[in-house]
């Protein structure tokens, strides 16, 4: 369990090149001065920034084996977690959709201007966005569990891994959906919150009846 920002930076540094860790310093210090223009993250996490958005992101990294090349991150804000992904890992093609113009035109300021960071962003809704297959999808704090499966299921096959941080609700998420669906999924621990729980699957969304 990650103690303290110093120990968060450390578990950071050891996941990524000496660059990426120095463009991810960057975007910290870009994430706090925005945060002074619109509502990105809590204010009060800005203080343990490194525990509660970096490393909370950078773990989900330990959850994807080498050769999976392409990430759909859903919601992405602050660019969390795929912006940070997308920094400490440029041989994965990370696309980012958020729908709130406000964001997504940071998030392409913020790509522009730090070094090796090249994502693909989308600025729309979900519902807009061509059909694409992704080996890994992500999202935090997006949509409640079942409403996401229904919205990105069409992103997945039965090899796309999904990695969902979803807090101190996790399990309780992961009951709300039917049987055969939860079998897809199990939970793992946070390494930044005691209490809270990452949902990862190989579930492949059942397709509609017409």
């Amino acid at each position: 369990m990650i103690a303290s920002e110093d120990d968060a930076r450390a578990f950071v540094a050891k996941r990524c090149s000496a660059e990426a860790f120095a463009v991810l310093e960057s975007y910290v210090e870009h994430l706090r001065r925005e945060a002074e223009n619109q509502n990105l993250v809590s204010r009060n996490s800005l203080d343990a920034v490194w525990s509660r958005h970096i490393a909370d992101s950078a773990q989900l990294l330990d959850h994807v084996p080498r050769g999976n090349t392409n990430w759909l991150d859903l919601g992405s804000g602050a660019g969390l977690p795929g912006l940070v992904i997308a920094i400490m890992r440029p041989d994965i093609a990370v696309t980012l959709v958020e729908a709130r113009r406000k964001r997504s035109a940071w998030l392409e300021y913020l790509c522009a201007t730090l070094a090796t960071c090249a994502p693909r962003i989308i600025g729309a809704k979900l519902e807009s966005v061509l059909d694409e297959r992704f080996n890994v999808i992500s999202a935090r704090a997006f949509a409640p569990l079942q409403r996401l499966l229904d919205l990105a299921g069409r992103f997945a096959d039965e090899r796309t891994i999904w990695l969902l941080p979803k807090g101190r609700s996790a399990v309780e998420e992961l009951a709300s959906l039917a049987p055969e669906a939860q079998k897809g999924f199990h939970v793992e621990p946070s390494i930044t919150d005691d209490h809270a729980g990452i949902l990862v699957g190989n579930y492949r969304v059942p397709e509609r009846k017409s």
